[in-house]
């Protein structure tokens, strides 16, 4: 599956989730501040493929998004959103994440996302001398050079 195929899937749901916002405005059930309404609620389609959508919710939970089409693919044009949420998770700690989504991807942003380690300092030093000795067969596999012969 190509890139610009999971990226118009993202941009297609984002936009669908956009038009179907209405069971925030009947509560999630149970008691206080869930059962209530959304404080703020804005929901815009343009019809010419530009979008957004925000709301926030007594309980603390918000969102936005907007959206639109800017770069041409090969199946039309790829949408670029970009967006965000934030919420109280159960241990208290408040979660908030921004994100963009475009030809290149969807790239999350927000400081509960693990990040990787550090590169090992002798890795970086094997990466940048294979950068500086390139392979003079194009780095195809020779298994008969420098192996050991029985």
């Amino acid at each position: 599956m190509s890139r610009l195929t999971i990226i118009l899937s993202a941009a297609l749901v984002a936009v669908v989730s956009a038009g179907r916002l209405d069971h925030l405005t009947q509560g999630f059930g149970g008691a206080g501040a869930y059962n209530a309404p959304p404080s703020q609620y804005e929901n815009i389609n343009n019809g010419d493929g530009t979008y957004r959508f925000s709301y926030d919710t007594p309980s603390g939970i918000s969102a936005h998004e907007r959206g639109s089409p800017r770069a041409a693919g090969p199946e039309g044009p790829a949408v670029t959103a970009e967006g965000g949420f934030s919420y109280r998770a159960p241990d208290g700690q408040q979660i908030s994440l921004t994100y963009t989504a475009d030809e290149n991807g969807f790239h999350p942003v927000g400081s509960h996302i693990p990040t990787p380690p550090p590169i090992p300092e002798a890795i970086l030093r094997s990466i940048e001398f294979n950068r500086q000795n390139p392979s003079s067969d194009n780095g195809a596999y020779n298994g008969g050079r420098n192996a050991y012969r029985y």
